[in-house]
Formats: C-alpha cells, sequence, structure tokens
C-alpha cells in the first residue's frame, strides 16, 4: 500500500511543529530576552500579578471561567539563554 500525503517524514514534521506552536514560548522565541506573559488579579491575589507564559495558562479561558480579570499580555523580561 503506497503511502498518502498525510503519512512519513513531512507528516511528523508537520505534527513536530503544530507541537511546537503549542508550547509556551514558540521556538522563535527561545533565546529572546522577552516572552509573552500574562498577568491580572485573582480571588486569593486581588492586586494584579504574574499568572503564567502564554501558551501555559489560556488568559482568555481565565477570564471567561471567571478565574481571574483584569488580564492583560505583557512581553516580560527573562533571564538569556
Amino acid at each position: 500500500m503506497p503511502k498518502g500525503y498525510a503519512e512519513g517524514p513531512a507528516a511528523d514534521e508537520a505534527e513536530r511543529r503544530a507541537e511546537e506552536a503549542e508550547r509556551a514560548v514558540p521556538r522563535a522565541y527561545e533565546h529572546e530576552l522577552e516572552w509573552p506573559a500574562v498577568y491580572g488579579s485573582t480571588e486569593d491575589d486581588p492586586e494584579r500579578h504574574f499568572l503564567g507564559w502564554v501558551g501555559d495558562v489560556d488568559p482568555d479561558q481565565l477570564f471567561a471561567s471567571g478565574e481571574a480579570w483584569g488580564i492583560t499580555v505583557v512581553r516580560t523580561r527573562v533571564a538569556g539563554s
């Protein structure tokens, strides 16, 4: 049975790229000094604070669920590698 377009190395590479896109920090940012971070307020801590990295937390889901409010996404300086 011949291999179809959605099989083999091309499909594996496409799947790898899709998984990288879902990571907290896209590959393009691996060596950058700033990453997108989510800040907001929660019931436990009403002051604005770090909630997580984009990709680890979903800002829209946090707001829609009522778990957090005043949500902003900020490029945050981190130690370079």
